[in-house]
């Protein structure tokens, strides 16, 4: 009994110490398990943060070695064939341009979009400045011409400043021509019809509104298929009527809503017709007011013609002349008026209107030439102007060749025969024209030939201005400040230049002359002018 009394606390002791080691092991596994579960937090998130550092670190040994294969490349490739620049080849070789190159690349790889907009915009003011924004070249021969012209024209001295958004030349064109038609309203002329020796007639439109009795006139020709409301004559127009001038509009036969009255049209080198309007210009107009003519771009080289060959019929009748946009030689306007993308869209448009033109005047030619060479219905089909005058206005006007009319019409080769004090008005970019055509060589030797050559203009555009204007424009402007000062020339400063030029234009011919006399007879043979060493090759299809 003792023995069981006994047995019976140390059980219970032995409980109670089981108890307290269970929970011991309890808190030991909760202390654990808490352990646990802190360190897997932290282990996830340097995980996570070493997984974006490895990241970045790929990032940019991918970065660098985009880089270094990059410079590798530069580094090992070719150098350029022989015929290129010494100073490019010199890229490919020099250590230092190559790095000079790399470290640019990189720069502007990295370089933020409104930074490289700033930069972009700040090198196209500087290009702007440098290359846009010039003065423009007098072309004439040192005497008293060209004096006169920078003493009275304050406008040729100037830097011609083109629309600092549109300077590209055949934009320059296309908006000036959109400009001119949307904002100029619609002239109202005095409408006259001049009955010429053949049976044909043409449309003369005066605008005298405004104008006194003791106001000079400028006879203005358009181009092509321009005609009195063309924008460019509506400017020219306007500009006069502010200056206190007549103005005279010369349409062309089958131009300006004319019926045409005979198989003829017209073409650059006949300048028969305008022998006939100045006639009967002068006639109509007081004797005490001049006389002066303009001519845009074929209507300059009909004018020019007119004054190459009847050098003293022009000079009775006209005391000044102006060209504007006209295409000097006509084989490398047309050439260059051909040329793609643009050029050729501008072409095919001009083309089209000359087939619109005949078009109008179907009923004429459909019973002329039915069994002759001429085929109409593929004449309304020519792309261009060279195909249009090779199938038409050639043959029309009896050339044998097309490349026969243009040698004929070309002015490059006459301006030493022009009598008349005459300025010419050509951009540098015009499509229709390319710089190396503007016969600078023979201006700077002729003495009533001044031609101004801007760098910027166009065909017949020459906007200026942040926003262009079509009231103060600057083609506009050298129109007002020549024909104003030449034509009105109440101190007779003009009139006395003319003189002097006309005697040295007198005394070099002189010189030629007897020259001529005195060279061999082939030599005379060889220096005929173009348009008689032509006459052998026309056909006389009229």
């Amino acid at each position: 009994m003792l023995g069981a009394f006994v047995q019976l606390p140390l059980k219970a002791a032995t409980m109670t110490s089981q108890k307290q080691k269970l929970n011991n092991e309890l808190l030991s596994i909760g202390r654990f398990a808490l352990m646990i579960s802190h360190n897997s937090r932290s282990a996830s998130t340097a995980l996570t943060q070493q997984l974006c550092r490895n990241q970045q670190q790929q990032q940019q040994s991918q970065q660098q070695r985009r880089h270094l294969q990059l410079k590798q490349e530069l580094l090992c490739r070719p150098a350029w064939d022989q015929s290129s620049k010494s100073t490019l080849r010199e890229i490919h070789t020099d250590p230092a341009s190559v790095t000079m190159f790399y470290s640019m690349y990189a720069y502007l790889s990295h370089l933020p979009r409104l930074h490289a907009l700033g930069m972009a915009i700040f090198a196209y003011v500087i290009y702007y400045l440098i290359q846009v924004v010039k003065r423009p070249i007098i072309a004439c021969a040192d005497g008293p011409f060209k004096q006169y012209l920078i003493k009275t024209m304050p406008t040729l001295e100037n830097k011609y400043w083109p629309t600092f958004w549109c300077v590209e030349s055949r934009a320059q064109t296309v908006l000036a021509s959109l400009l001119r038609s949307k904002s100029l309203p619609r002239v109202n002329y005095r409408r006259e019809i001049l009955c010429l020796k053949d049976g044909g007639e043409v449309a003369l439109d005066w605008m005298e509104e405004g104008c006194d009795e003791r106001a000079p006139c400028v006879l203005i020709l358009p181009g092509l298929t321009g005609e009195s409301q063309a924008e460019y004559i509506k400017c020219l127009v306007f500009a006069a009527q502010q200056a206190g001038m007549r103005v005279v509009v010369f349409n062309n036969r089958g131009l300006g809503g004319i019926e045409l009255k005979t198989p003829r049209l017209y073409c650059a080198a006949n300048c028969e017709d305008l022998c006939e309007v100045v006639k009967h210009v002068r006639r109509t107009l007081p004797a005490h007011c001049k006389l002066g003519a303009t001519g845009i771009s074929m209507g300059g080289l009909i004018l020019g013609n007119y004054l190459a060959r009847k050098g003293d019929e022009a000079r009775d009748h006209l005391s000044a002349a102006k060209i504007i946009s006209v295409p000097w030689d006509v084989h490398k306007g047309s050439a260059s008026i051909e040329k793609p993308v643009i050029n050729n869209l501008l072409g095919r448009h001009l083309a089209g209107s000359l087939c619109r033109t005949l078009r109008n005047h179907l009923e004429v030619y459909r019973d002329i030439y039915q069994d002759s060479e001429i085929d109409i219905q593929r004449i309304l089909r020519c792309k261009t102007i060279k195909e249009f005058d090779e199938l038409f206005t050639a043959k029309q006007f009896g050339y044998a060749h097309v490349n026969d009319y243009y040698t004929d019409a070309t002015l490059h080769n006459k301006l030493d025969h022009i009598s008349v004090p005459l300025l010419c008005l050509s951009a540098a970019d015009d499509p229709f024209q390319p710089l190396d055509a503007i016969p600078i060589k023979a201006a700077n030797q002729c003495t009533h030939v001044a031609i101004v050559i801007t760098a910027r203009g166009g065909h017949i555009g020459f906007l200026e201005g942040w926003w262009p204007s079509t009231k103060d424009q600057y083609m506009c402007r050298i129109f007002t400040e020549y024909f104003s000062k030449a034509l009105y020339d109440e101190d007779g400063e003009f009139e006395r230049a003319s003189d002097k030029m006309h005697e040295r234009f007198l005394a070099k011919q002189t010189v030629e002359l007897t020259s001529r006399l005195n060279a061999p007879r082939g030599v005379l043979l060889l220096e005929k002018p173009a348009a008689e060493q032509l006459e052998p090759h026309k056909l006389k299809l009229m």
